[in-house]
């Protein structure tokens, strides 16, 4: 199933519910920001590594900026229709968006006063499992002891193995991935010594 084709719609979808000027969980960014940065990373090939390399940012805020200041209903088009026929990330959007696609969404759900956790099929879980074991291994790779997460069906992952000393982190897949991209707006419990619990969750989660 193509779920980063739908999480896409579902995002745009609450984006426009909640209108441009609404709070993300990106930092001081707004919603019209967080779409801005997403076409930013679509179609702007040339400012897109800014994201990522802090000497290249200042080049990448100022077309971000160019971009937000569109209409913003084309500004949602153009989140909505994803990368454009010439864009390699059009031909790997489940495996380059997913992750993308589902942790922004919950970026501008969560940012939102009474926001409650979504039922999400099995499958789609399934997925998220994969990316946030995968996303763990970067987490919490500065971890001073070793992290386990699990999920509520009992299945386990260790994403840093170092010392005698262990914090599990149990949730949902979806809520493990949205702590794992540094969210703390994420239902889910510690096991574990208090201070190990404390070193972990003190932890730059940031990828």
């Amino acid at each position: 199933m193509p779920f980063a084709r739908d999480e896409r719609h579902a995002l745009v979808d609450t984006m426009r519910i909640v209108g441009p000027d609404a709070p993300t969980l990106c930092g001081d960014w707004t919603v019209r920001e967080l779409a801005a940065h997403i076409v930013l990373r679509e179609r702007r090939f040339d400012a897109s590594p800014g994201i990522m390399v802090p000497a290249l940012s200042g080049y990448a805020e100022r077309v971000q900026r160019g971009i937000a200041s569109r209409d913003w209903n084309a500004l949602l088009d153009e989140v909505r229709s994803g990368p454009p026929v010439w864009s390699p990330l059009r031909w790997v959007d489940e495996q380059a968006n997913l992750a993308e696609m589902f942790v922004h969404h919950e970026d501008v759900r969560r940012a939102q006063k009474h926001w409650s956790a979504r039922a999400l099929p099995d499958p789609l879980q399934e997925k998220l499992w994969a990316v946030a074991t995968g996303i763990g291994r970067r987490s919490y790779r500065r971890s001073p002891v070793t992290v386990v997460l699990e999920r509520p069906d009992g299945k386990r992952a260790t994403v840093r193995s170092v010392g005698a000393n262990t914090v599990t982190l149990r949730g949902e897949p979806a809520e493990l991935l949205m702590y794992a991209f540094g969210r703390d707006q994420a239902r889910m419990e510690f096991d574990g010594k208090p201070e190990d619990v404390a070193a972990v969750a003190g932890l730059d989660r940031s990828v």
